[in-house]
């Protein structure tokens, strides 16, 4: 039996099952390719104005969001490490995606306002959950509302980048790219604005918890024993 003393604990000092502090696992590794096709999407992006090869690009790294904690679960691999850098990622990716076809200036109609809402609601939930992290708060799990807000999010914005591409100016395909990004786009932004809202109370709760924690564990009592 371990040892109390022994025990792997995070940041909130809540226990961590044994076998989920492992850092080299395969979902840790697919999340960490994802991670280094940031930069192929921006060469792509400014570097060739590939805006068709960047926008699918684009959408498979999101499309494939799913891979990495399928595999976690399939084969055991969960990690608490994983638990963090994926949605990290997630949300880097996103943050970075819009901005870059942002600085692009699409020409399409309220475009920009719509891109600038998404953007501001990452930077400050980003803020946020990682204060409430570094302040102690235990680790709050993705709602389902937020992943469906991202995974419509994830459809628009490469539609609207693959709409701006030039072979497709005038075409019938241009104009499908627009609808399918604007019906994604609006149900999106009405589930991450949801998601937004409901952190906020969810965090405050998360930074009580695991400062409660750590007061026990400071007093030589178990968080699991006190429940």
């Amino acid at each position: 039996m371990t040892d109390p003393e022994t025990k792997h604990r995070g940041l909130a000092g809540e226990e961590i099952p044994e076998g989920e502090d492992r850092l080299l696992t395969a979902p840790n590794a697919i999340t960490l390719v994802r991670l280094l096709c940031i930069p192929i999407f921006i060469w792509l992006l400014f570097g060739r104005e590939n805006y068709l090869a960047a926008a699918v690009l684009l959408a498979a790294l999101g499309a494939t969001d799913w891979v990495d904690g399928y595999v976690a679960r399939r084969f055991g691999q969960v990690s608490n490490f994983g638990k963090m850098f994926d949605p990290t990622v997630d949300r880097l990716l996103m943050i970075v995606g819009i901005i870059g076809i942002m600085l692009v200036h699409l020409d399409i109609a309220y475009f920009q306002l719509f891109a600038w809402i998404v953007v501001i609601r990452e930077v400050v939930l980003s803020v946020f959950v990682a204060g409430t992290v570094l302040l102690g708060a235990k680790r709050m799990d993705v709602t389902w509302v937020g992943k469906c807000g991202t995974f419509a999010m994830m459809t628009a914005f490469p539609a609207f980048l693959a709409s701006a591409d030039a072979s497709l100016a005038g075409t019938w395909q241009q104009t499908a790219l627009l609808v399918i990004a604007w019906c994604a786009a609006i149900p999106g932004l009405v589930c991450s604005m949801i998601a937004f809202f409901g952190y906020f109370p969810k965090g405050i709760i998360a930074l009580r918890e695991g400062r409660a924690q750590r007061d026990l564990l400071a007093t030589g009592e178990s968080p699991t024993n006190s429940e």
